[in-house]
């Protein structure tokens, strides 16, 4: 599966983005998914995971509160709402796959086998 990124930018602290993730090459319904973050000089971070029914759900501590991740199958897209944003929150924002195999979501950078390119959220002060 190819999985690619968008939706992020520049906004203020306090601001909201909705970043998405389209996936192409095969069904999303077989994949659980995850969103991951990397600040500079900082290692890449886990930050929310949905598992391929959408029934499981878990968040990073710094982000449960403020960010909901979703899914459409339908569409083969996946999406992470992101609300009250703080400029610890400025990352590049990945997009993660992993053949769900009848687990529930997955919460290490490791565990995932499919990678889209990433795309830049900064949070200005």
């Amino acid at each position: 599966v190819q999985l690619q990124a968008s939706g992020g930018g520049l906004v203020q602290a306090g601001g909201s983005l909705r970043l998405s993730c389209a996936a192409s090459g095969r069904t999303l319904s077989s994949y659980n998914m995850g969103w991951f973050r990397q600040a500079p000089g900082k290692e890449r971070e886990f930050v929310a995971a949905i598992s391929w029914s959408g029934g499981n759900i878990a968040y990073a501590d710094s982000v449960k509160g403020r960010f909901t991740i979703s899914r459409d199958n339908a569409k083969n897209m996946v999406y992470l709402r992101m609300n009250s944003l703080k400029p610890e929150d400025t990352a590049v924002y990945y997009c993660a796959a992993v053949t769900h195999r009848g687990l529930p979501v997955r919460l290490r950078v490791d565990e995932y086998e499919h990678w889209g390119q990433g795309t830049q959220v900064t949070v200005s002060s």
